[in-house]
């Protein structure tokens, strides 16, 4: 499964196809519960590529709030637990939904799915693990942008345990 996604970051990468988008680098906490009953809680380190390029468009071409972009990412947590990982999101402007006019906040949900080893680090069960994300951001003049984001991480029930971990992120985005 390593093999696939490093062959599948490689294809992607260099594709021409992919050649704009966003370079994304997170600092966050690892499993945080919001009940106090965390055990494993460490540092989480992100780092995406997300690619500009629509691989799948519903609705109206003016409202894109629709179209799905790839992403690829890697996470590694302070107890040396690592997650590679591939998925897809979609980047909608608040400005542009709730007033009809751009601005500089963006609301990205993201779906991927990955390789977990758990290292020294939590184990959570299986090593085909989802990852879903809410973050919010917001884009300076210069185009770079700040955002916070909540992610779960879970084995959808497939491995025997499904603990789950929560994340919370604060990255800093550069496009490329």
């Amino acid at each position: 499964m390593r093999f696939l996604f490093i062959a599948l970051t490689l294809v992607l990468t260099s594709s021409s196809a992919f050649s704009k988008g966003v370079n994304v680098y997170g600092l966050g906490i690892y499993d945080v519960k919001f009940d106090g009953s965390e055990d494993n809680q460490t540092s989480d380190f992100r780092y995406e590529r997300r690619f500009d390029k629509s691989i799948f468009e519903i609705g109206p071409n003016e409202d894109n709030f629709f179209f799905l972009k790839p992403f690829l990412g890697f996470e590694y947590t302070g107890d040396s637990a690592s997650y590679f990982l591939a998925g897809i999101f979609i980047e909608d402007n608040l400005g542009q939904l709730f007033q009809g006019e751009t601005s500089g906040l963006s609301f990205i949900p993201s779906f991927g799915l990955g390789f977990y080893d758990d290292g020294d680090g939590k184990n959570l069960g299986n090593d085909l693990q989802f990852r879903t994300t809410l973050e919010l951001n917001y884009k300076f003049e210069n185009h770079n942008r700040i955002g916070l984001s909540l992610g779960h991480i879970s084995n959808a029930n497939l491995g025997d345990k499904n603990p789950g971990v929560e994340i919370i992120s604060l990255s800093y985005q550069i496009p490329y």
